[in-house]
């Protein structure tokens, strides 16, 4: 078969709605390299949006897949429940921060976690509206694309958005946007248009994802903190894709020495298989009746035993501090390009969730079409990378943290090659 020949099926089975960003389809993988149906080799940089953090097939995570499977595939934990389940509960009550009392429901996707974490605070403080960022990225359903900070492609041509969510800006540092500008939009929105005893719910990305990897700065957390204490309002940290060793701690909010209510996860819990979760508070976590949280496949048993093996290889590999490594040996080949390259406008993120971001240097304004180029010159020389970004001007690092030191230098190569190849189209 021929990557054509299968994306011209694609375009006549598929709907449209669904975004591609390469045409390369994948026959197998491993650790960080993919292989496509025609045999060609490439570096995976964007492991599957952070999903697998801890590598394609990883071992000790198909033995536990292939160990469950022996056993059973599924039998609805509201119907039979398993062990499993509930100790993954406890190891991630004990691991997400806040030194209260938690506790976890397992659900599918990221978004559900966001809708199912807002069902949570509402249903707990008994009041409906909602703040998020612009900028943010909360997933694709009618209460994810609601909380998204982002209109285009995410909330286009769909009607009207959820009520009671309203959006304020996102501390964003090269579009001269800071934490003081942030508290100023919550101040004026309580003075204008709504009531914080109306407010059930703070939700934030503590490094936004989507929106281009711009990290939430330890005084908005705190700020954030201080206010949804002061008026009785749930706070959720959104750590879906900052998750499980990404950022050099196992979540993200361990950096800024405060802690959610709520914390929604997802991604890279389960080393590939579909898996989410949200863990808080145990007497919030605990407002909803029997039935009101759960679904059919919440909490898959594969999924499980997936994380069960992510959580001791993060532990065991020590994948923080290699987050940690990687992410400082990334940004400094990042600064030695910067020194031949006027475009790039800035380098940012913590642990191995880095981010370049790309500016016309002329004027200063944000140059999606060289990031583009960059990341499509990549590719042709078998590197895989994504852009995000409100502006589309951003390119991020999302390389499994297990990748090994030769394919992680190769990768660095191509970079550069790449970086001065858009600069000469």
């Amino acid at each position: 078969m021929l990557n054509a020949e299968v994306a011209r099926r694609r375009d006549e089975a598929i709907s449209r709605g669904v975004g591609m960003m390469t045409q390369i389809y994948a026959d197998r993988a491993l650790n960080a390299e993919i292989w496509d149906i025609e045999g060609n080799r490439y570096i995976d940089f964007a492991a599957g949006i952070a999903v697998v953090n801890t590598g394609h097939c990883h071992p000790k995570v198909m033995a536990a897949v292939t160990e469950q499977m022996s056993r059973f595939t599924h039998t609805c934990h509201q119907v039979l429940p398993y062990e499993n389940y509930i100790r993954l509960a406890e190891r991630l009550n004990a691991a997400v921060p806040g030194d209260f009392p938690k506790k976890t429901i397992f659900v599918t996707t990221g978004a559900e976690a966001c809708e199912n974490a807002v069902k949570i605070a509402r249903i707990a403080t008994g009041r409906n509206a909602v703040i998020a960022f612009g900028g943010g990225f909360h997933g694709r359903t009618f209460m994810g694309m609601s909380l998204t900070g982002k209109v285009e492609p995410y909330k286009k041509g769909f009607g009207a958005m959820m009520p009671d969510v309203f959006h304020v800006p996102f501390p964003m540092g090269p579009h001269g946007i800071s934490t003081e500008d942030s508290l100023k939009g919550i101040e004026k929105l309580f003075k204008a248009d709504l009531d914080p005893a109306r407010v059930a719910a703070i939700v934030f990305e503590p490094v936004q994802g989507e929106g281009g990897f711009y990290e939430a700065p330890t005084d908005l957390v705190r700020a954030i903190r201080a206010l949804c204490d002061k008026h009785g309002i749930v706070m959720i940290a959104d750590e879906v894709q900052t998750g499980f060793a990404r950022t050099g701690n196992l979540f993200a909010m361990q950096m800024h020495g405060v802690a959610a209510d709520l914390t929604t996860m997802a991604k890279g819990l389960a080393g590939g298989l579909p898996l989410a979760a949200v863990t808080g508070r145990a007497d919030l976590m605990d407002a909803a009746n029997p039935g009101g949280l759960g679904g059919t496949y919440a909490g898959n048993p594969l999924g499980i035993a997936a994380s069960h093996a992510v959580l001791d290889v993060i532990e065991e590999e020590q994948l923080c501090a290699r987050a940690n490594e990687l992410g400082s040996r990334l940004k400094q080949r990042l600064e030695a390009i910067r020194s031949t390259t006027p475009e790039i406008s800035d380098i940012r993120g913590p642990g191995f969730m880095v981010a370049v971001e790309f500016a016309n240097p002329s004027n200063h304004e944000p140059d999606a079409g060289f990031t583009g180029r960059v990341r499509m010159e990549a590719l042709k020389r078998g590197l895989i990378l994504l852009t995000c970004g409100v502006y589309g001007n951003v390119i991020r690092f999302l390389a499994p943290i297990t990748i090994p030191d030769a394919h992680f230098a190769e990768a660095m190569d191509i970079l550069e090659e790449a970086v001065a190849a858009a600069r000469q189209a």
